[in-house]
């Protein structure tokens, strides 16, 4: 399953899922000050990026190191993906990451990893550049304007929800969750097709 820059874009989104994870923002921010909400939101977008990042980088190292082959790991973040997929259609993103929210300031743990760089965008990243590295710094950008994309959502989380209201971010929520659906079970048929006619 080959991808192009907008593809890779869309699917990152998708798999980070900003909107979904609206719930969490607020939930684990609500106890910081509004001025902290900013450098926190930019803080751990930026440590979420260097860590898919530096996935994106070694995973043909990676791979070679676990004795892993490409259709493997095709199979295997198709399936992460349509766990992540399900959960997003059938239940909340709170219910998805527990928050413990308080007063204390979150560094990495929750936001940054595992709600942003979570264990279905890393396979994903890993999975782009195992698959085309000869289109790296696509993925780069690509991964780089979704993490964008979703720090602009976590600076603005009381906002949207505020604007759209609580059916509508579910809604969009679940919407995102069936595309995503889609997009694992077509990573599924990929490798799995990769495997047994012997493919490239």
């Amino acid at each position: 399953m080959d991808h192009s820059f907008v593809s890779a874009f869309v699917l990152l989104l998708l798999v980070l899922d900003p909107f979904g994870s609206l719930p969490i923002f607020i939930s684990v921010l609500k106890g910081v000050s509004p001025p902290r909400r900013k450098i926190i939101a930019l803080r751990e977008s930026l440590i979420a990026l260097v860590v898919l990042l530096a996935f994106m980088f070694s995973g043909e190292s990676f791979l070679a190191l676990m004795h892993l082959s490409e259709r493997s790991l095709e199979v295997a973040g198709g399936v992460i993906l349509l766990i992540i997929a399900i959960r997003m259609i059938f239940s909340s993103g709170s219910q998805i990451y527990a928050s413990e929210g308080g007063a204390r300031e979150p560094l990495i743990f929750p936001l940054a990893v595992p709600l942003l760089a979570g264990p279905s965008a890393m396979a994903t990243v890993l999975l782009l550049a195992s698959r085309q590295p000869e289109k790296l710094m696509q993925w780069v950008g690509a991964v780089t304007a979704a993490m964008a994309v979703c720090a602009l959502v976590m600076l603005a989380a009381e906002r949207i929800r505020k604007l759209l209201g609580h059916s509508m971010v579910s809604a969009i929520e679940k919407l995102m969750g069936l595309v995503l659906t889609a997009i694992a079970v077509e990573m599924i048929l990929a490798g799995l097709k990769r495997y047994f006619v012997g493919g490239l």
